[in-house]
């Protein structure tokens, strides 16, 4: 069953989030999505236009999040979470947030969204290309490591990456060891 059929179903044609009929759409819950219905939410025109940032956001809209933030589903959670973490500044939003329970690895998916927005730009590699969670890099010199004592090599794989707060960093596997690596002496794989 193709990912909107299934969501239609499970949302019961409504917004996952604000239970509006109107204007409903797919939306892959960022920062990587495979497109399912596990890794998407049915969504309205106003939440998506308000998620993206395209408009103002409603703080009187988004009190809908008191409700949606217990859906069992895990992208409904996730993006409960990130809106109540936008909207932290009310008062409520900081009392849903202390409230809300979700399985570590749910919790893991949503701050990621977080800390990818909060990035002061985009990772790239040497040659410019956008680098991100998960992708493979190559290194393009001879690294000497610091507290390891061992050289990266060049050439390197470096496999699933983990971006960093610092658009100039990332993390990975050298060795069997995790480090920090700086994106300019990477190229992507």
């Amino acid at each position: 069953m193709p990912a909107q059929q299934a969501l239609q179903s499970r949302s019961n044609n409504s917004c996952e989030l604000c239970t509006s009929t109107n204007n409903l759409s797919v939306y892959p819950v960022p920062p990587t999505s495979d497109l399912s219905a596990q890794q998407s939410i049915y969504l309205c025109d106003t939440c998506i236009s308000q998620i993206e940032g395209n408009v103002e956001l409603d703080i009187n809209h988004w009190r809908c999040l008191n409700d949606s933030m217990w859906n069992q589903e895990p992208a409904v959670q996730v993006m409960s979470y990130r809106m109540l973490h936008k909207l932290s500044t009310e008062s409520w939003a900081q009392d849903a947030l202390e409230m809300i329970y979700m399985e570590d690895d749910v919790k893991t998916w949503a701050e990621q969204g977080i800390a990818a927005e909060e990035r002061e730009g985009p990772t790239r590699d040497s040659n410019g290309a956008e680098l991100q969670d998960g992708d493979d890099v190559t290194l393009i010199k001879d690294l000497k490591v610091k507290g390891a004592n061992f050289t990266a090599k060049q050439g390197t794989l470096v496999r699933g990456i983990t971006l960093t707060d610092n658009p100039e960093h990332i993390e990975g596997k050298v060795n069997g060891t995790r480090i920090v690596l700086v994106s300019a002496y990477l190229k992507k794989a």
